[in-house]
């Protein structure tokens, strides 16, 4: 049996902060250790605390590191030091818990050592937990999408956001989009703040439609996806400057507005950032002195009602609300499907949500669902050489990949979207490979 490591014990902020397994590999492939995580939050200290500071806060824990999958922590260990400080949330569920706040970077390296490499705030403060502070702006590209477009989105809609007195501070989400974060006043509730992102997703969307869409659905979506849900109650994003859990240890970067045309995301790292921080300051050092109000995107709002535009579907989990269309896929809403060929019968799959047998759309079949995404994506190889001449008719956009929430951990579900061919070349449904059921960790 090997020898266990000596722990590091660090001075922070005036408190000792233990740190066990410092030389743990957090990163395989980069080849960064549970201490390497610290020692960058270390160093970027002040602006990492920026977008966290007095926020309840999610512990997303890689206990086994970056590659392999991590878990949601919602309550504050029990076994925690009396310097850490928690706030009670009340979620849309009804249920509520004891979350962690953050205030300083003593606090900050004792989450990081529970396993936390990237940070997940709620938009509010530990003062207000009802009113968010912060309007979120999250740009997730389509599959195929390039840069370009994402950053053009970017730009439209800080312009947009502009024209309704709202200033936007960019950063790169750590992985192929970009967020765009907006201080406002905390008088709203969060229902009248994602009224207002969907509002100024679909008036980006209407006039762009070619580059940008608010459409919630994945199979209806092309070019980059303003995820105006972002804003529901009790749904967080990773923060500026965290580290993102890619291969490369990608950092969540906050830029000028005239470094987002050229800019290459995968440029800031782990190892990168802390000395562009020295070389450039922090760009976003300035976002809390900008704070706005939503009245002119909520008046926007009442437009597109008028108009006809109501309310758009909400996450899974959610209570429906009282303007929300269908929250049934387009694919397989009963008049797509009266509209389509009759197909062979087969044995319809299993929901992993509910155990129940559910019926596949004739166009969007589940190939996989996996624990881990790379078991996923094998699953995906092996259906490409089944049906090799089905693959060589799909576009990028046509294989989803979605990162599942469980209970309390994250999995993998592919879909592949079968619109582009013809009826009579469709395979028939398969059981998916592989076929991971997140209800047997529950059990």
């Amino acid at each position: 049996m090997a020898a266990k490591e000596r722990a590091e014990t660090l001075e922070v902020a005036g408190r000792t902060v233990t740190i066990s397994n410092p030389g743990k590999v957090y990163f395989p492939t980069a080849g960064h250790t549970k201490l390497d995580v610290v020692r960058y939050y270390l160093a970027v200290g002040e602006a990492a605390l920026r977008g966290i500071r007095g926020r309840p806060i999610v512990l997303k824990r890689y206990v086994d590191g970056a590659e392999e999958p991590a878990f949601y922590q919602k309550r504050a260990p029990t076994s925690r030091p009396d310097w850490i400080e928690t706030t009670t949330l009340r979620f849309p569920s009804g249920r509520s818990a004891e979350e962690i706040v953050v205030n300083d970077l003593a606090q900050l390296a004792w989450i990081v050592n529970l396993g936390c490499i990237d940070l997940h705030p709620h938009p509010v403060r530990a003062t207000d937990l009802e009113h968010p502070d912060e309007l979120r702006v999250d740009l997730d590209p389509v599959p195929g999408v390039p840069w370009d477009a994402v950053r053009r989105t970017a730009l439209l809609c800080r312009n947009v956001l502009a024209e309704h007195g709202l200033v936007a501070w960019p950063k790169t989400s750590g992985s192929r989009g970009m967020h765009l974060w907006v201080r406002i006043a905390p008088r709203w509730e969060f229902g009248d703040v994602r009224r207002a992102a969907l509002a100024l997703a679909r008036e980006v969307e209407r006039r762009a439609p070619e580059l940008a869409t608010s459409a919630w659905w994945k199979e209806e979506r092309n070019g980059v996806f303003i995820d105006y849900n972002q804003n529901a109650k009790d749904r967080t994003t990773a923060s500026a400057y965290s580290v993102r859990p890619t291969k490369d240890a990608r950092v969540s970067t906050p830029l000028a507005w005239d470094e987002v045309a050229d800019c290459d995301p995968a440029a800031f790292t782990l190892v990168t950032v802390p000395g562009r921080l020295e070389r450039v300051g922090d760009p976003a050092e300035g976002i809390d002195a900008a704070v706005g109000t939503l009245d002119s995107l909520l008046a926007l709002s009442d437009r597109q009602a008028e108009q006809g535009l109501g309310d758009a579907p909400w996450p899974p989990h959610y209570a429906k609300g009282a303007d929300e269309p269908t929250r049934v896929a387009p694919s397989r809403r009963a008049g797509a499907r009266a509209a389509k060929p009759a197909a062979k019968k087969t044995a319809p799959a299993a929901s992993p949500r509910s155990g129940k047998r559910t019926r596949e759309s004739a166009t969007l079949v589940t190939i996989a669902r996996a624990k881990r995404r790379e078991d996923a994506l094998a699953g995906l190889e092996r259906w490409k050489e089944r049906h090799s001449g089905v693959a060589a008719q799909l576009a990028e956009s046509d294989v989803l990949v979605d990162t599942m929430r469980g209970r309390s951990s994250t999995w993998t579900r592919i879909r592949i979207n079968l619109r582009g061919v013809p009826a009579a070349e469709r395979p028939p449904a398969e059981p998916p490979d592989p076929d991971y059921d997140p209800r047997s960790e529950w059990e």
